[in-house]
């Protein structure tokens, strides 16, 4: 064969190839598109707003903590796991100053490595006014989880240490929340915030890719993610604020979205009918009203009294269509430190006398409430429902409707900032022992510096707070921790009223999502299927 004729089959060959390649399909991209409660996008630029809604699609999928949750495993209270620290442990010698051997290897979004040097940035950034990089947006988002780190400083390239301000047996609880950004990307951006938004850098299993402002964020798979395990099973997340419970829902049955949260109680059938995989599992998680013990009447235990046994919970419950049960304490029936808490049963006779014996009523409140967010569940109704009960024993009652980061403002600032109300509607979940019973009702953590939002005080409650962060054996901080929450309850710190089930609606075409007992999700192993399958 000659030369030529060999050219002119090797051309052929290799025109036959690429028709024969171009003519294979591509397979399409992955995409899961969210619809969130948030009434806009949090910000992804280090610690998240829009509660912890921000943290469970942003904040835990862009970034790490030194510590992550566990939430492979269905059916068992979420636990501590290594993240960007592979291990932890108090100085046998030294009980405020915990060692913290960092994870090797490990590379930003931006290809700048992770070391101690880093870590000592981030914290800085987040509890030193003198740091090139502080932000009081993020100090203040953080300061609940820092105010009791004094400092924290290096130990090698890949070791720290962290000083608490006085024996925290509890300090790890606090890691998940302190998230780890790039300190070359931030530098890369003059230390502006509004510019590193462009372009953020985490370690986290996805990686920023686009915004569409108060619409859209678009983030793609990591796929050098550290962790193997949690390396997406998709290409792409499209997080969208829907705030109205009736948008998520026609979203999800018209295919413009894929997984929607709280979807409405009367829309459940209609979902389930048209073949939605709609879930719910009891979880740490409650739905109170948060009360002001500086000022107003429910500085008096009466008056507390009058308002939980004035709460009809099984008719909330009936409301919600059984996607709530009724929640008479923080912690849930399920959880290790419930212990056996006085219950409130509705006894909406009982209430009038107490408010009578305490010569308020009626009795006037003014309470701060939310139109939609995260775990607020059906905000609106739930409240009016709320209000007819209260009303029907002798109060009076007002809202100030706000939108979710407005209540989130008022809750982080607490009733110094914002002493007019008598109570605010505020969500929270009891995932950990240190934010759920210790630091809401101790005298250390009253707002601005923790989350005692009322500024609640009892000197048994402080004291057994105290014995819990001094002691490191487990037993006796569930003992403890278990009469914290049996005080509390009977002291009714809280008007308590329903605890939510978590519910969230998912097109059939996802599959592998894993619904844990805790506010945060893990959406990496959820795959999603093509039209064809």
């Amino acid at each position: 064969m000659s030369t030529t004729t060999r050219t002119v089959f090797a051309a052929a060959g290799l025109a036959l190839a690429i028709a024969t390649s171009s003519a294979l399909p591509v397979r399409a991209e992955a995409v899961l598109r969210i619809a969130m409660t948030a009434g806009d996008i949090p910000d992804w630029t280090g610690q998240p707003d829009q509660g912890f809604e921000g943290y469970r699609f942003v904040g835990f999928n862009l970034y790490d903590g030194l510590i992550n949750w566990d939430m492979s495993k269905a059916g068992v209270e979420v636990r501590l796991k290594p993240g960007l620290a592979t291990e932890w442990a108090v100085d046998p010698n030294d009980h405020k100053r915990w060692v913290l051997k960092l994870r090797p290897g490990v590379k930003f979004h931006d290809g700048c490595a992770w070391n101690a040097d880093v870590a000592i940035w981030n914290f800085e950034r987040l509890m030193s006014d003198k740091s090139p990089a502080f932000s009081p947006a993020n100090f203040a988002r953080a300061r609940s989880r820092t105010n009791d780190i004094d400092h924290v400083e290096k130990v090698d390239d890949m070791t720290i240490a962290i000083y608490t301000k006085q024996v925290n047996s509890l300090m790890p609880y606090n890691l998940p929340f302190v998230l780890m950004m790039s300190k070359c990307a931030l530098e890369k951006a003059g230390n502006d915030y509004k510019v590193y938004a462009n372009a953020p850098s985490g370690t986290g299993p996805y990686r920023f890719d686009k915004v569409v402002p108060h619409e859209r964020l678009e983030l793609v798979k990591n796929p050098d993610y550290w962790d193997p395990n949690r390396v997406p099973k998709q290409d792409r997340v499209v997080l969208l604020p829907m705030p109205e419970a009736t948008t998520r829902a026609a979203a999800l049955l018209s295919g413009q979205v894929d997984f929607i949260e709280a979807p409405s109680p009367d829309m459940i059938p209609r979902l389930k009918s048209a073949g939605m995989n709609v879930i719910t599992h009891p979880y740490p998680h409650i739905w109170p009203y948060l009360l002001n013990f500086q000022r107003g009447p429910f500085q008096d235990l009466r008056v507390r009294q009058a308002a939980n046994y004035a709460i009809n919970r099984d008719e909330m419950v009936e409301m919600l269509e059984g996607v709530a049960i009724p929640s008479y304490a923080t912690y849930t029936p399920s959880q290790r430190n419930y212990g056996h808490p006085f219950e409130y049963k509705w006894n909406p006779e009982k209430a009038t006398a107490l408010l009578k014996e305490a010569n308020c009523y009626p009795c006037e409140i003014f309470v701060a409430i939310s139109t939609s967010g995260s775990g607020q569940m059906q905000p609106l109704p739930m409240n009016e429902l709320v209000k007819a009960q209260l009303e029907a024993v002798g109060f009076k009652v007002r809202f100030d409707v706000l939108d979710w980061n407005t209540v989130i403002d008022v809750f982080y600032k607490g009733v110094p900032k914002y002493p007019q109300y008598d109570a605010v509607n505020f969500s929270n979940g009891a995932t950990d022992p240190l934010s759920g019973i210790v630091k809401p009702f101790t005298t250390a953590n009253r707002t601005p510096l923790g989350p005692n939002w009322g500024w609640y005080q009892n000197k048994e409650v402080d004291e057994l707070g105290d014995q819990v962060l001094a002691t490191f054996d487990e037993a006796e901080q569930d003992k403890l921790l278990t009469k914290i929450h049996e005080i509390t309850t009977k002291d009714a710190a809280r008007v308590f009223i329903v605890s939510d089930l978590n519910p969230r609606a998912l097109s059939p075409r996802l599959k592998g999502f894993v619904q844990v007992q805790s506010w945060f999700q893990d959406i990496t192993p959820i795959v999603v299927q093509s039209q064809t399958n």
